[in-house]
Order: C-alpha cells, then sequence, then structure tokens
C-alpha cells in the first residue's frame, strides 16, 4: 500500500511532539549543562522537522497523487502471509520475552518469520538459534544489554 507522505509526516509529527513533552522530564544532572533528555531531544527534534517536510512534500504532491494506494504484492497471499508473520513475530516478542525470556521467544519468533519468507524448516531452525546467540551475545555480553532471560533465571550469568 502506497500512504501519501502527508500521512506519514502527521504521525511522524505526533511522535516527535510526544517525545519532545516526555524528555523535558527528565531529571536535571547537578553540575552538568547536558543531561539525559539531549539525546532523545535532538532525535525528536530532527524527527520532527522531518514531519514536517514529508507533510510539504504530501500536501505538494496531493493534487496527482491519491492519499491511499494498492500495490502489487497486497494481492499475494505470500507476501501479506510474510508481512503479518513480522508483525506477529514482533508482538509476541514484546508480549511474551520478559516472562519466558530471550533464548527461547526469539527463535521462535525468527523460525516463524524465516518459514513464512519461505525459507527451508532445516535452515530455519539453524540460522534462528545460531542468529538468537549471536544477537545474545553482541547485546548482552558485549553492548550489556539486560536481555530478559524469563523462566531461565536460575541459570543468568
Amino acid at each position: 500500500m502506497k500512504i501519501n507522505d502527508a500521512i506519514f509526516g502527521a504521525l511522524l509529527l505526533v511522535l516527535g511532539l510526544a517525545v519532545l513533552l516526555h524528555v523535558q522530564a527528565f531529571p536535571k544532572i547537578p553540575g552538568q549543562n547536558v543531561g539525559p533528555g539531549i539525546f532523545p531531544g535532538s532525535v525528536a527534534g530532527g524527527l520532527v522537522v522531518c514531519a514536517l517536510l514529508l507533510i510539504y512534500s504530501g500536501m505538494r504532491s496531493r493534487p496527482q497523487a491519491p492519499w491511499f494506494e494498492a500495490v502489487p504484492w497486497l494481492r499475494s497471499p505470500r507476501h501479506v502471509a510474510a508481512f503479518v508473520s513480522v508483525v506477529g513475530a514482533t508482538i509476541f516478542y514484546i508480549l511474551l520475552a520478559g516472562q519466558i525470556g530471550f533464548l527461547i521467544v526469539s527463535p521462535i519468533a525468527l523460525f516463524a518469520m524465516f518459514i513464512a519468507f519461505g525459507v527451508r524448516p532445516v535452515v530455519a531452525a539453524i540460522v534462528a538459534i545460531a542468529g538468537t546467540l549471536v544477537i545474545w551475545y553482541a547485546f548482552y555480553k558485549l553492548l550489556r544489554v539486560p536481555l530478559p532471560w524469563g523462566v531461565l533465571e536460575r541459570w543468568a550469568f
């Protein structure tokens, strides 16, 4: 589906303004000119500028371009299923990763997406498990991002 730039611009504008409002509540760090809201505030400011440019571009092209236009891949059940699998896997991860854990939920979500995209099951399983372990190592061990352990909490290291 092709959506006019003005619609995406309006959504991004709302998001950018919401972030700008939210970072105002971040606590100030005593003795420093730069607080914790500087980075997200800067990104949100850039997002607002880009959103305004998108709205301008979309409104300028509006006479010859419709607000919504279906694209050919929407008529393909395989492509629609692949799209739905990405959205579904993301929701699945968000809802269950905290309780079940990254190391269990992630390979299931990756496997489901690989199958929906037409990858052979054996290859999908191997890549889903290997990919999960590589991502876990990169984020948990190297970058020190606290990924959820879930039911594996007692084996956490």
